[in-house]
């Protein structure tokens, strides 16, 4: 069987679509695209049809790359008031006392039972530790002999209205949602490595309108926050600076300014036309200095929510999102956060740019699901992987709600 995984990022300036092959246990990019995103204002969708347009745009634009239709897909919802409950649970293993991954899946469902989330939405399970008997603290208790077997979880929830929104919409254009997550969790699955195991560590995403401050435990998230800025008060900044329209100052942001004026260049000149179709020349030096006095803003906010959300220190930092690929965003982070933070970067042939990170990172995180309860599973069929290597590819780059057959995912169907 072919591995075949998609996943969603709806945001609110680009609706993000990766498709990925799981082969002898590596990802591999298949398509990868960003559309422009109407309708959705901070993640959450603010007008259904414009909504709706938009991601059909951006699916038909993926399925000419691959040559296939999509139905199945990974979707992130929003992490807007979204709430980290540690959950506990207790089994008897039964038979031969040996643990399998139905024991892991049947503990980690009754701690879910103990804790009811009536009016919210469970998004996922986190398992931190297990435990068998008298051992404690076991991160994988599968294989091992034992009696009683225990769990800690955290739970992650959001208001019913937020997940439902997305699923419905997704559904109303004929999209199969197989699993939910939050980019919060994406985020550090694609940059998760053996080396957070035991530390306490942070991710800001600065996206277009807000900017997420996630805190992890010990490869666990455990709190997130919110900011109302992002990369849309940069592209404000230089509009109000410059007096151009917004679409030029973004495009200014996006090809000619640098995210630290440290190596910008007063001779390097560009010219534009402000609101009443005036020409006017720009400097490198001085637009970059706009840019760089707001992303400090954004990064002393950041730092601000770290210190809110824990007491503890902070063993590593991951700076995410569009705005972080900007040239000389690294002087910017280093003069924030210190030498312990660093700009993300995804290991992936066929995607350098950080605005896939969330994406990316919910693929990986349903696969290591998959994985917990040995399950085989893949969005696309044999048939239609037929269609796909045959096709001329352009670019390759436990509910009765309504979720009922994504939480089967974790627990039995």
């Amino acid at each position: 069987m072919k591995h075949i995984y998609t996943s969603l990022d709806i945001g609110s300036n680009t609706i993000k679509i990766v498709v990925c092959e799981l082969y002898q246990n590596k990802l591999n990019v298949l398509a990868a695209s960003s559309f422009k995103s109407k309708g959705i204002k901070k993640g959450l969708i603010t007008d259904v049809d414009l909504a709706k347009q938009s991601i059909k745009s951006a699916f038909n634009e993926v399925e000419d790359m691959l040559g296939i239709k999509i139905k199945k897909i990974i979707t992130s919802v929003p992490s807007f008031n979204a709430e980290y409950n540690i959950i506990k649970g207790n089994i008897k293993i039964d038979g031969d006392y040996n643990v399998t991954s139905e024991d892991i899946m049947k503990v980690l469902e009754v701690a879910v039972k103990n804790n009811p989330y009536t009016l919210r939405e469970m998004v996922t399970v986190l398992p931190i530790d297990y435990s068998l008997d008298d051992k404690a603290f076991i991160k994988n208790p599968k294989g091992m002999k034992g009696e009683n077997l225990g769990c800690r979880a955290v739970m992650v929830t959001a208001p019913k209205k937020s997940v439902y929104s997305v699923i419905g919409l997704l559904e109303d254009i004929g999209l199969e949602v197989v699993d939910i997550s939050i980019n919060n969790i994406g985020d550090l699955y694609s940059f998760n490595n053996n080396n957070f195991a035991d530390k306490v560590g942070a991710i800001v995403n600065i996206g277009h309108d807000t900017t997420s401050v996630s805190l992890y435990n010990k490869s666990i998230l455990v709190k997130s926050s919110i900011i109302n800025m992002g990369g849309k008060n940069i592209d404000n900044d230089i509009s109000y600076m410059f007096k151009v329209d917004i679409p030029t100052s973004t495009n200014l942001k996006l090809k000619f300014a640098l995210a630290h004026k440290k190596n910008a260049n007063v001779n390097d000149i560009i010219e534009v036309k402000n609101a009443v179709e005036n020409s006017f020349k720009i400097n490198q030096f001085d637009i970059s200095e706009v840019v760089q006095s707001r992303i400090e803003n954004i990064l002393e906010e950041a730092k601000k929510e770290i210190n809110v959300l824990t007491s503890r220190k902070i063993d590593y930092i991951i700076i995410t999102g569009g705005t972080s690929n900007m040239p000389g965003f690294e002087y910017v982070v280093k003069d924030i956060f210190g030498e312990n933070a660093n700009i993300g970067n995804i290991k992936m042939l066929g995607i350098r740019d950080n605005i896939y990170s969330s994406c990316v990172g919910n693929i990986v995180y349903f696969i290591s699901k998959l994985k917990l309860k040995d399950m085989d599973f893949t969005m696309i069929s044999d048939d239609e992987m037929y269609q796909y290597s045959s096709a001329n590819i352009k670019k390759l780059s436990t509910s009765d709600s309504m979720l009922g057959k994504i939480f089967g995912f974790f627990f039995s169907e």
